[in-house]
């Protein structure tokens, strides 16, 4: 999976490894949201029917609640960098054995299921 390691300064979840994203804005979807950030932070587009919602999890970051939805992309045009280092001190691919711990005990729950289930069959 790949996470970017949110920089110290960043006044809602500083310094912990997370998923790349960012805020809906006015009048796009959440798919919408997902595809341009991606692209902002990472250069990539995202293949949108490769994607599977996780989870949302209502969080309270310094600045009040906020919904939080995780995506799981299994293909991409592109390779991944940090294009946002102003968010992301680095970014890093890790394994299921590897995985650290993230802003959201759920969004990691949610990675690991998602990753463990079996493959549909066509």
């Amino acid at each position: 999976m790949l996470l970017g390691h949110r920089s110290p300064s960043k006044r809602a979840y500083p310094d912990v490894w997370d998923l790349p994203g960012g805020v809906v804005e006015d009048g796009e979807s959440e798919m919408e949201a997902l595809a341009r950030e991606l692209h902002e932070e990472l250069g990539v587009r995202i293949a949108t029917d490769s994607t599977s919602h996780l989870c949302r999890v209502v969080a309270v970051p310094a600045g009040g609640p906020v919904l939080l939805s995780a995506w799981l992309v299994t293909r991409w045009e592109g390779t991944p960098a940090n294009l946002a280092p102003d968010e992301h001190l680095d970014i890093a691919w890790f394994g299921l054995t590897e995985l650290p711990a993230l802003a959201h005990r759920l969004v990691r729950e949610s990675l690991l299921r998602a990753t463990r289930s079996p493959a549909p069959h066509d």
